[in-house]
């Protein structure tokens, strides 16, 4: 079955959506390391807050490192490192490395 035809306006509307949509999981989900979704899933909240970052400067707005961090976590990066950042395992930092050569973010 074909996707229907979708409009401009209303795909872009959609994305933003999925797009807000996935940073209140991922606020939602302060127990899931970036670590982990790094080893899973190749990317993490950081990554996701450099893709907004790179978006709005291609749309010339200026936004900083810790402006965009902010947008994704919902605070202050330091404020949920404090609150919700635990050391990772050597097992974890063995994965991430292996992996390391493949991500692109």
């Amino acid at each position: 079955m074909a996707a229907p035809e979708i409009d401009e306006n209303t795909r872009t509307e959609l994305e933003a959506a999925a797009f807000r949509r996935l940073v209140e999981h991922l606020r939602g989900r302060s127990d899931v390391q970036n670590i982990d979704l790094m080893n899973l899933a190749g990317f993490c909240r950081n990554c996701l807050s450099k893709w907004y970052r790179a978006a709005a400067e291609e749309h010339g707005v200026a936004l900083s490192d810790p402006e965009a961090r902010e947008t994704i976590y919902g605070m202050p990066y330091k404020e949920w490192q404090a609150r919700f950042q635990r050391e990772s395992t050597p097992e974890q930092q063995a994965q991430f490395a292996a992996g390391a050569a493949s991500r692109d973010h």
